[in-house]
């Protein structure tokens, strides 16, 4: 029995997930075709960057050598990825981008510049009680 609530729930969640994502493809300036499924909340299934236009562009080059989490866990200003790019270039034969580098650092710098993060904000109307 616990086998068939485990297939019942893969295919409901299978489900669920063909629903809430659909497909688009994409095509490169290398002519290579990426295919990008889209969540509802604007971020790729696959690879869980942020949709946009340039997104196969960023697929194409950056995740043929490594993961998009390397992306998404980083934060920086285009000079910082820029950086990063010609680091990839010099220490890790990456291929030079061309065109494809100006719409890289465009994408990352609108969806992955650094955030300005405080302290939280203090707590309001709180009403306290006695632990005795």
């Amino acid at each position: 029995m616990r086998k068939l609530s485990q297939i019942s729930w893969l295919f409901w969640a299978g489900s669920f997930c063909w629903l809430a994502c659909q497909s688009a493809t994409k095509q490169t300036g290398e002519g290579i075709d990426v295919q990008v499924a889209v969540a509802s909340d604007s971020l790729d299934a696959a690879t869980g960057l942020v949709v946009d236009d340039e997104l196969s562009v960023v697929v194409g080059n950056c995740t043929a050598c490594h993961s998009a989490q390397l992306i998404t866990q980083n934060r920086a200003t285009r000079e910082g990825w820029h950086s990063m790019i010609v680091w990839m270039q010099e220490n890790h034969k990456l291929w030079d981008l061309g065109e494809n580098e100006a719409v890289i650092l465009d994408y990352l710098e609108e969806h992955y510049a650094p955030e300005a993060v405080g302290r939280r904000k203090n707590l309001e109307n709180i009403e306290w009680y006695d632990l005795n």
